[in-house]
């Protein structure tokens, strides 16, 4: 199983496709039909739900289904107040960070097409040292040029319009993949490739595996709500992003230790159901996939548990990719982790059986 089988310039050619359209949270139809379309060799049939979730099936005559999951919206802004001197106020589409925000530019999405604007932020000769603000939602405000609320009424812009960045894929030292919107296009970009591994290596899986590339995940996990009820799976394996801890400001203590590079982490938490779980580590191990451990506490944050909690319990587990920067413009990943995540989903399909419960009383 060469790295060239399984990111060739193909897959990355669409995986830059992919990250640059902007897929906000409730608008993420465009890039749904990009990720079909790219899909589509691989596999039996699609379907999709009335909220925009995608997902493409092989086997879907087998009783017995099995799910891998990535989500593919991304955090935005909404236009929610223009003033009388044309400035625009916003709230949050997801968990959109505020610090990071100044100085940026943006793309509204308006019915007449794009409008670019920049979030503005005084000078700092103009700042006041002794009582200097932070950026927060009251004082961050988007300038698309105007003067005047009607100027930017006429350009298209009203309350309601979601506003994206509009910053690119690129790979940084060859092998570090940064782009906005990596959490979690890059999970439906790994489970599309499982997809194209099984049919080039004419796998033929006992089961029916529905490759689910749910909407909505940023604003609480609501459409891998929605799909679990329709899809009503026996097992659910989710891959989105977890933090590197590595980088400057984060407590080991309370984060633990993930890195990017260092493989896959696979997840402890109550959600996560114990036996999958050791399938995935015993897959790892047998296939010599370097892998990390990471413990959440309640919850996973993911829509792992959506679709754990979902029609009387659904046996299900998390492969997170480790990622720098997360809800920042620059997030980052490392190509060998992405590579081994997309290796260990393969090679635990290969050994699932078809009926397999995981049960604890068997």
């Amino acid at each position: 199983m060469s790295k060239e089988s399984i990111l060739d310039k193909e897959s990355l050619e669409f995986l830059e496709k992919y990250l640059n359209n902007a897929s906000p949270t409730g608008y993420e139809a465009k890039g749904q039909k990009l990720w079909m379309q790219y899909i589509k060799p691989y596999v039996d049939e699609f379907f999709t739900d009335t909220y925009g979730t995608a997902v493409a099936v092989l086997n879907p005559e087998a009783k017995f289904k099995v799910v891998i999951e990535g989500h593919a919206d991304e955090i935005s802004w909404y236009v929610n107040y223009i003033t009388d001197d044309g400035l625009i106020y916003v709230v949050r589409n997801g968990g959109s960070d505020h610090q990071i925000a100044t100085s940026r530019k943006v793309n509204i999405h308006t019915k007449k097409g794009i409008v670019t604007g920049v979030f503005g932020w005084p000078a700092i000769h103009t700042r006041s040292k002794e009582k200097e603000q932070a950026p927060k939602l009251s004082n961050i405000c988007i300038d698309v040029g105007c003067t005047t609320k009607e100027e930017v009424e006429e350009l298209g812009v009203h309350v309601g319009c979601v506003i994206t960045y509009p910053d690119e894929f690129f790979i940084l030292n060859n092998d570090k993949f940064v782009c906005r919107a990596l959490d979690n296009r890059i999970g439906g970009f790994m489970i599309a490739q499982v997809a194209k591994m099984l049919k080039e290596n004419g796998k033929k899986l006992p089961f029916g595996l529905y490759i689910t590339n749910s909407v909505q995940e940023e604003i609480g996990l609501r459409g891998a709500e929605m799909i679990s009820h329709h899809i009503k799976p026996n097992i659910a394996i989710v891959t989105d992003v977890t933090h590197d801890t590595t980088t400057p400001m984060i407590d080991k203590k309370s984060n633990g230790l993930t890195k990017i590079g260092a493989g896959p982490a696979i997840t402890y938490a109550p959600a996560v159901q114990n036996n999958l779980r050791e399938h995935l580590i015993e897959t790892a191990e047998v296939n010599n996939i370097p892998f990390q451990r990471m413990a959440s506490s309640r919850f996973t944050g993911t829509d792992t548990d959506a679709f754990a909690y979902s029609n009387g319990g659904v046996a299900s587990a998390l492969i997170s990719l480790p990622l720098r920067y997360m809800h920042t413009t620059v997030e980052m990943v490392h190509r060998d982790d992405v590579e081994n995540v997309i290796k260990l989903i393969y090679e635990s399909l290969l050994t699932i059986k078809d009926g397999e419960t995981f049960s604890y009383f068997d």
